[in-house]
Protein backbone atom coordinates (compact mmCIF):
# COMPACT_ATOMS: atom_id res chain seq x y z
CA UNK A 1 0.00 0.00 0.00
CA UNK A 2 1.24 3.54 -0.94
CA UNK A 3 1.93 6.26 1.76
CA UNK A 4 -0.66 8.38 2.20
CA UNK A 5 1.54 11.14 1.10
CA UNK A 6 2.10 9.68 -2.13
CA UNK A 7 -1.91 8.63 -2.59
CA UNK A 8 -2.41 12.97 -1.70
CA UNK A 9 0.35 13.35 -4.70
CA UNK A 10 -1.34 11.85 -7.52
CA UNK A 11 -4.71 12.56 -6.13
CA UNK A 12 -4.57 15.81 -8.12
CA UNK A 13 -5.26 15.56 -11.52
CA UNK A 14 -2.65 18.08 -12.65
CA UNK A 15 0.34 16.35 -10.54
CA UNK A 16 -0.90 13.05 -12.52
CA UNK A 17 -0.43 15.06 -15.90
CA UNK A 18 2.99 16.31 -15.08
CA UNK A 19 4.10 12.76 -13.90
CA UNK A 20 2.85 11.64 -17.23
CA UNK A 21 5.38 14.01 -18.93
CA UNK A 22 8.22 13.18 -16.99
CA UNK A 23 7.71 9.83 -16.79
CA UNK A 24 9.62 8.33 -19.49
CA UNK A 25 12.26 11.33 -19.97
CA UNK A 26 13.73 14.19 -17.87
CA UNK A 27 12.18 17.76 -18.96
CA UNK A 28 13.32 21.13 -17.07
CA UNK A 29 10.63 22.90 -15.02
CA UNK A 30 10.12 25.68 -17.88
CA UNK A 31 9.11 22.25 -20.79
CA UNK A 32 6.39 20.81 -18.25
CA UNK A 33 4.90 24.41 -18.10
CA UNK A 34 4.55 24.91 -21.60
CA UNK A 35 3.14 21.51 -21.92
CA UNK A 36 0.42 22.77 -19.75
CA UNK A 37 -0.75 26.44 -20.82
CA UNK A 38 -3.25 26.80 -18.59
CA UNK A 39 -1.04 26.81 -15.71
CA UNK A 40 0.95 29.50 -14.52
CA UNK A 41 4.57 28.65 -13.94
CA UNK A 42 4.25 29.35 -10.07
CA UNK A 43 1.51 26.41 -9.80
CA UNK A 44 3.64 23.86 -12.01
CA UNK A 45 6.54 24.98 -9.81
CA UNK A 46 4.51 24.16 -6.65
CA UNK A 47 2.85 20.70 -7.97
CA UNK A 48 6.71 19.92 -8.60
CA UNK A 49 7.96 20.47 -5.09
CA UNK A 50 4.72 18.77 -3.68
CA UNK A 51 5.84 15.56 -6.22
CA UNK A 52 9.55 15.75 -4.96
CA UNK A 53 8.48 15.93 -1.52
CA UNK A 54 6.37 12.91 -1.58
CA UNK A 55 9.21 11.12 -3.46
CA UNK A 56 7.48 10.86 -6.54
CA UNK A 57 10.13 12.84 -8.98
CA UNK A 58 13.77 13.27 -8.91
CA UNK A 59 15.44 17.14 -9.46
CA UNK A 60 18.94 17.96 -11.04
CA UNK A 61 20.22 21.40 -10.97
CA UNK A 62 22.21 22.26 -13.70
CA UNK A 63 22.76 26.26 -13.80
CA UNK A 64 19.51 28.11 -13.67
CA UNK A 65 17.43 24.95 -14.87
CA UNK A 66 15.38 22.32 -12.42
CA UNK A 67 15.38 19.09 -14.97
CA UNK A 68 12.42 16.42 -13.07
CA UNK A 69 12.16 13.04 -14.05
CA UNK A 70 9.71 10.26 -12.09
CA UNK A 71 10.72 7.85 -9.34
CA UNK A 72 8.76 4.93 -11.15
CA UNK A 73 9.71 2.77 -8.48
CA UNK A 74 8.46 4.52 -5.59
CA UNK A 75 4.97 4.54 -7.08
CA UNK A 76 5.33 0.17 -7.06
CA UNK A 77 2.17 -1.26 -8.22
CA UNK A 78 0.26 2.33 -8.55
CA UNK A 79 2.73 3.21 -11.43
CA UNK A 80 1.73 -0.04 -13.25
CA UNK A 81 -2.06 1.30 -13.00
CA UNK A 82 -1.51 4.99 -14.12
CA UNK A 83 0.35 4.01 -17.38
CA UNK A 84 -2.16 1.50 -17.95
CA UNK A 85 -4.59 4.64 -17.53
CA UNK A 86 -2.42 7.28 -19.84
CA UNK A 87 -2.20 4.68 -22.71
CA UNK A 88 -6.31 4.38 -22.29
CA UNK A 89 -7.90 6.84 -24.83
CA UNK A 90 -10.93 6.96 -22.28
CA UNK A 91 -8.46 7.35 -19.04
CA UNK A 92 -6.97 10.23 -21.24
CA UNK A 93 -10.65 11.68 -21.93
CA UNK A 94 -11.63 11.57 -18.55
CA UNK A 95 -7.67 13.21 -17.57
CA UNK A 96 -8.88 16.19 -19.67
CA UNK A 97 -11.85 16.64 -18.13
CA UNK A 98 -10.86 16.53 -14.98
CA UNK A 99 -8.11 19.04 -15.73
CA UNK A 100 -10.72 21.51 -17.33
CA UNK A 101 -12.91 21.35 -14.23
CA UNK A 102 -10.34 22.15 -12.12
CA UNK A 103 -8.91 25.15 -13.92
CA UNK A 104 -9.03 28.38 -12.38
CA UNK A 105 -9.63 31.67 -13.68
CA UNK A 106 -11.60 32.68 -16.69
CA UNK A 107 -11.79 30.91 -19.90
CA UNK A 108 -10.51 31.69 -23.12
CA UNK A 109 -12.86 34.32 -24.94
CA UNK A 110 -14.12 33.30 -28.50
CA UNK A 111 -13.31 36.13 -30.85
CA UNK A 112 -16.15 36.98 -33.49
CA UNK A 113 -14.05 34.62 -36.27
CA UNK A 114 -14.45 31.86 -33.89
CA UNK A 115 -18.20 32.12 -33.21
CA UNK A 116 -18.64 32.58 -37.21
CA UNK A 117 -16.95 29.69 -38.01
CA UNK A 118 -18.89 27.56 -35.72
CA UNK A 119 -21.90 28.84 -37.14
CA UNK A 120 -20.77 27.60 -40.21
Amino acid sequence: MPAPAVLQAIASPRRREILRLVWRTELAAGEVHRAMPDVTFGAVSLHLKSLERAGLVEARVDHRHRYYRARRQALGPVGRMLEGMWSDALSRLSLQAELDQARRGPRGRRTRKSRQEKKS
